[in-house]
């Protein structure tokens, strides 16, 4: 398959569900904002390449850094490295599946994640807000995965900030996206400086995200689209190389 012969497809997670920038070949890219990631992959044709930034395959016991690939990026990126956390066993993961009605049962879940994940990880390590703020998406595409081994082929977990790096000849970007919770202007016009020099139109990227995706959903699903266009051609490369493969067979691997 080469990348012009497959629809791409570039994916963040974002407050309304699931943010995605795809192109067919021959057309400008579009965005759009779907509740569940399989509603994502009932709009795209059987042959789209999608890379996504979530976690794909679990550990049953997290060791030093993380899965593994967690451990490879955070060297490129240099002060971008903290955005890569590591991710906890697949028994933390699924530790409190309940949804959440309350911020209360909301932390009180997290403690319960975090107490298996001290089990099952060394050295012992809990697991981070902003991880857990994102466990029930990255159960959402394991239990996809698990069930559909064909999308194994098709789904490819990526990084936005470790892409960045890949699109920008191995350089990790200078500046931040936010700070201190904030979107930070100049680190925004940073990446979309070097989208546009990958063949993003500036009308495109200045639009404003879809309703429920914030401006660095966007930005981190346009770059992920970009790499779905560099697994598609072959240019891609994963951390590690060759991927490795979680109790069900699924691959565990960084793609940029």
């Amino acid at each position: 398959m080469t990348s012009t012969e497959a629809v791409l497809v570039g994916v963040d997670g974002c407050k309304a569900g699931w943010i995605a920038v795809g192109r067919a070949s021959g057309m400008a890219p579009s965005v759009g904002v779907f509740a569940t990631f399989t509603a994502l992959l009932a709009s795209l044709p059987e042959n789209a390449v999608i890379a996504v930034d979530m976690p794909i395959g679990l550990p049953e016991f997290s060791g030093r850094g993380g899965r593994g690939p967690e451990a490879l990026a955070r060297p490129l990126l240099g002060a971008r490295q903290s955005s890569v956390f590591s991710i906890p066993s697949r028994a933390a993961l699924y530790a409190d599946t309940n949804g959440f009605t309350t911020i209360e049962a909301w932390y009180a879940a997290h403690i319960r994640a975090s107490e298996v994940a001290l089990t099952t990880s060394d050295p012992p390590r809990g697991v981070s807000i902003q991880a857990f703020g994102i466990f029930a998406k990255i159960r959402e595409i394991d239990a996809l995965l698990i069930a559909r081994p064909d999308l194994r082929g098709r789904v490819f977990e990526s990084h936005p900030e470790v892409a960045f790096c890949r699109l920008n000849g191995d350089q990790a970007m200078q500046l931040p996206k936010k700070i201190k919770g904030s979107i930070n202007p100049a680190g925004m016009a940073e990446r979309k400086a070097l989208l546009c020099r990958h063949g993003y139109e500036t009308d495109f990227l200045d639009q404003p995200p879809p309703r429920g995706a914030a401006a660095d959903d966007f930005l981190d699903a346009a770059a992920m689209m970009l790499i779905a266009g560099r697994i598609a051609s072959g240019e891609a490369r994963p951390l590690p190389d060759p991927p490795g493969r979680d109790s069900f067979g699924i691959p565990v691997a960084i793609w940029a």
